[in-house]
């Protein structure tokens, strides 16, 4: 699920996304819904989660928003015709009309500037309409982004990413809340939750999901290679400490 400019490998996401899938229908079902609301999925991915936000709303109306449009042409080939969508960086955002839910999974941490993002998100709300996200927090992967300072200080391949800028914003439940007051939300809510995995094909898994945006700046022929170092100094079998930050606020 991304709302970066960057493209993805969408067909292998639908495949291996297994863990997100199911903490985005975890966040999906503590959301209360009349059924009519207008409400946007923004970072919809492949539309896994999608499907089932969109038979939350059986009388509303559902736009998905990806910054990819491999992820955005696997949402349509799943959810069809009755949903609206648009490729967009999420922190650039605008819309017709503002709608009564944000809804997003797995995705504001691929977002370097929170307080854009939110100031936007905010923007694009009705008052009264609610956020209600989640995405990686403080903490987030920790040892397997060390594995990649690691394999990246080999010259072979670090010498591709002299422009990387940070992978991942990983924020922490405080400043997260202080961003969305600053930006106008009210009812502001933050928490982390552990969240640990095993992925059943670690290279699939970590090449399409954690290390895009360095894959994206390597030649075609070592992007393989890269993912396997990173793996070779990770603990096997790996395991992806993950953490999930919750959010909840309303405009």
């Amino acid at each position: 699920m991304n709302s970066s400019s960057r493209e993805w490998d969408a067909e292998t996401y639908d495949k291996v996304s297994d863990p997100q899938f199911s903490w985005g229908i975890e966040v999906l079902e503590r959301i209360d819904l009349r059924g009519d609301e207008d409400a946007i999925d923004a970072g919809c991915g492949s539309g896994r989660v999608t499907e089932g936000l969109l038979a939350r709303l059986p009388r509303g109306h559902l736009t998905a928003v990806d910054g990819s449009e491999a992820m955005i042409a696997k949402a349509r080939e799943r959810l069809g015709d009755g949903v609206d969508y648009v490729v967009a960086d999420l922190a650039e955002l605008e819309l017709d009309s503002p709608v009564d839910l944000i809804f997003s999974t797995a995705t504001f941490h691929w977002l370097l500037d929170h307080d854009r993002l939110f100031s936007r998100l905010r923007a694009v709300l009705r008052p009264g309409g609610r956020l209600v996200a989640q995405c990686g927090g403080e903490g987030n992967v920790a040892r397997h982004a060390q594995a990649i300072v690691a394999a990246a200080s080999d010259h072979e391949f670090g010498q591709h990413f002299g422009q990387a800028n940070s992978l991942w914003n990983f924020a922490g439940p405080d400043e997260t809340e202080a961003r969305l007051r600053n930006a106008g939300f009210d009812q502001v809510r933050c928490w982390l939750e552990q969240k640990p995995v095993q992925p059943d094909d670690p290279l699939a898994f970590t090449m399409t999901v954690t290390l895009g945006p360095l894959l994206a700046l390597l030649p075609e022929k070592k992007r393989r290679p890269f993912a396997e170092a990173v793996l070779a100094h990770a603990d096997l079998p790996l395991t992806l400490d993950y953490v999930r930050l919750n959010i909840e606020a309303t405009a």
